[in-house]
């Protein structure tokens, strides 16, 4: 296995100099092409910063230069922290302030205000001009081990903190090596990209294409709310593999977007970081029988996936689709509420990994790091880390693992246990159901729900619900939206739901 993720880039260049690896609709870059602007950042920070295994921050907009500071940063032996150019200051100022950077790479454009994150910040536009030292770089890089943390991702804190994973070059090739071999990741695909730079999904879209020396092309993101204008991308270039969130999917399938444009490139449709709803996969399956259908599912914290199910069966549309099983060199197992291993089927228990995927943890949070990457409870005989997801599932008949919600989304109501995620199977099962969600007011001991729907009210929705639901999981405060509001990363928003239904943080 390889050392450091730039050996990946390296061997692609050399052996398909002139190949595009990575475009957008303005520019593109051959392997060749993007390895001299890396060399060309990797030799500035060197001789500029002269320091090892530090954070640099990435403060751009979203491009394939993006990746060439991300490497750049990389051969110089410190780690790259992207940054969404849209992110609020507070946010921003509590990760400056929790990570101290060494240095800021930025644009022209960004640059006024990447000078409030670091007294030292690099014009991305000025450092592609710095004459590459060979002897310096891989003088440099000979000292690099597998070890050295390679990126930082910033995920949600329950404080409100925003927490760093941090993540070293054996977890990066380890995940990437073991995705393109079971997910069958070759030089001839074409990914379309959807997730940002700065959250875990684009992991694939971005090792996986320079591991197989395939070809990445990003999608302007307002293409993802014009159904027409995203598949037609899809035709136009080619593409053959897609791994997005449910919600980019779903648009598609709600607009019936197929009947208009059906891109007749694409071969394997991967999707994951949210629970898939089984009419949306249902459309598209129909829609691309031939077609290979992968659900993954993973935190940040394990490098991004974990398991893998390729979808094999038929599925009606309140049947959940699994997240199948862990990756070789990955264990995955339950927990039940006394750290008892689960084997039984339908019973359910915290989601646990270990192996080399697991994160070096939080980035200078000692105290957070030790509440969920902690010693196996299942080995009392020498120091093992596993990793506590504190997500819930459960082994289905088949023996495959089936999420069932966040241990979080798990209530106790009217004397029941309840997983409110099982309350949204239910609703996302209605026909013409577009979105929902549900929470919990603890205090009143209610159960709200949140759905975007042009073919149901309050009535009619709830009399739907109780043919599907037991009487204690009905929800007792129904809010009918015109759009569920949405993070950055497809998710749902659900703090900003929480202040629309008054639950207190």
């Amino acid at each position: 296995m390889k050392v450091n993720i730039l050996e990946y880039l390296i061997e692609a260049a050399t052996e398909l100099p002139n190949k595009c690896a990575y475009f957008d609709e303005e520019t593109s870059y051959t392997y060749s092409g993007i390895l001299n602007e890396v060399k060309a950042i990797g030799t500035k920070l060197i001789k500029k910063l002269n320091v090892k295994c530090r954070p640099i921050l990435i403060y751009m907009e979203k491009s394939p230069a993006v990746l060439a500071a991300f490497w750049g940063t990389v051969y110089s032996r410190n780690f790259y922290v992207p940054l969404d150019t849209n992110m609020p200051d507070m946010r921003i100022r509590l990760i400056v302030e929790n990570l101290k950077p060494a240095a800021v790479i930025t644009d022209m454009a960004h640059y006024d205000l990447a000078r409030k994150f670091s007294n030292t910040v690099f014009i991305f536009e000025e450092m592609i001009e710095t004459p590459i030292d060979e002897e310096l770089l891989a003088k440099r890089l000979s000292t690099a081990i597998d070890t050295d943390p390679v990126y930082v991702l910033y995920t949600s804190g329950s404080t409100g903190v925003p927490k760093g994973v941090v993540v070293s070059h054996r977890s990066l090739t380890d995940y990437i090596e073991q995705f393109c071999k079971e997910v069958d990741i070759r030089e001839d695909d074409i990914i379309a990209n959807q997730a940002p730079f700065y959250f875990d999904a684009s992991l694939i879209d971005i090792y996986c294409t320079l591991k197989a020396k395939g070809t990445m092309g990003i999608v302007p993101l307002e293409y993802f709310s014009i159904p027409l204008k995203l598949l037609d991308f899809l035709q136009k270039y080619g593409v053959t593999t897609v791994r997005w969130v449910p919600s980019a999917m779903k648009m598609v399938s709600t607009f019936k977007g197929f009947k208009s444009i059906r891109p007749d490139k694409l071969r394997k449709i991967i999707f994951g970081a949210e629970s898939m709803p089984t009419k949306v996969y249902n459309y598209w399956k129909a829609n691309y029988p031939e077609a290979v259908f992968v659900q993954i599912y993973g935190p940040t914290e394990i490098t991004g996936v974990c398991t893998y199910h390729v979808v094999d069966k038929e599925y009606s549309d309140d049947e959940i689709i699994p997240i199948g099983k862990a990756f070789k060199n990955t264990e995955v197992f339950l927990l039940d509420e006394d750290d008892k291993l689960i084997n039984r089927s339908e019973v359910v228990g915290e989601i646990c990994v270990k192996g080399s995927c697991l994160a070096l943890g939080y980035y200078n949070a000692k105290e957070k790091s030790d509440e969920v990457f902690v010693q196996n409870p299942l080995n009392p005989y020498y120091n093992e880390k596993i990793y506590r997801t504190g997500d819930l599932a459960k082994y289905n008949e088949r023996k495959e693992l089936v999420f069932v919600s966040r241990k979080d989304f798990q209530i106790k109501h009217m004397g029941h246990r309840i997983e409110l995620g099982e309350i949204e199977t239910a609703v996302m099962a209605l026909s013409n159901m577009k979105n929902a969600c549900c929470l919990f007011e603890p205090d009143k001991q209610k159960i709200i729900l949140f759905y975007e729907s042009d073919a149901y009210d309050d009535i009619t929705i709830m009399e739907a619900l109780k043919k599907r639901l037991q009487r204690y999981m009905l929800p007792n405060v129904l809010y009918k939206l015109d759009k569920i509001p949405l993070l950055h990363n497809g998710k749902t928003d659900r703090v900003k739901l929480k202040d629309m239904a008054g639950i207190k943080k």
